[in-house]
C-alpha cells in the first residue's frame, strides 16, 4: 500500500447538480409510443392514396395480403410497414431537430453541469535578443 493511498477504493457518488424533470420523461414516452402508431395511420393513407394516383409503382410482393393469425388478413403489411418505419425516421428527426432548437434558446450555456471551464492561458512571451534575425 502506498503512502498516499487510501483503504477506501470505493469513491461515493456525488449527487448531481441538475436532475431531469418528470414530466419531459413522460412526454419522451408518449412521444416514443405516438410517432410510430401515427407513422403507421401515415403509411395506409400514403399507400391507399399511390394505389389511386400511381405516383410510385409498387411491387406486387409489397402490395400481397398477408394473414396474421390473431388478427386477420391486413392488406398490404409489407409496405405499410416499409412506408410506416420511413415515415417514424422522418418525424424522430423532426423532432431532435426541434428539441435541439428549443434546448439551444432555453439554455444560452455552452457548457453543461459537468463540463469544465476553458483553459484561458495567454501565448509564450517572446524573447527580445533575436529579434528579425536568422542565424
Amino acid at each position: 500500500m502506498a503512502k498516499y493511498s487510501s483503504y477506501n477504493r470505493r469513491t461515493s457518488l456525488d449527487e448531481r447538480p441538475w436532475t431531469i424533470h418528470p414530466i419531459w420523461r413522460g412526454i419522451g414516452c408518449i412521444f416514443m409510443l405516438l410517432i410510430p402508431i401515427m407513422a403507421y395511420a401515415g403509411s395506409i393513407l400514403l399507400i391507399q392514396e399511390n394505389r389511386e394516383q400511381g405516383w410510385i409503382p409498387l411491387p406486387a410482393e409489397l402490395m400481397r395480403t398477408i394473414t396474421l393469425p390473431w388478427i386477420g388478413k391486413v392488406d398490404h403489411l409489407i409496405a405499410n410497414l416499409i412506408v410506416a418505419l420511413l415515415l417514424s425516421l422522418v418525424g424522430f428527426a423532426i423532432l431532435s431537430f426541434f428539441y435541439s432548437i428549443f434546448y439551444r434558446l432555453m439554455n444560452p450555456d455552452p457548457l453543461g453541469p459537468l463540463d469544465a471551464k476553458p483553459i484561458r492561458s495567454r501565448p509564450p512571451a517572446r524573447s527580445q535578443g533575436t529579434r528579425g534575425r536568422r542565424k
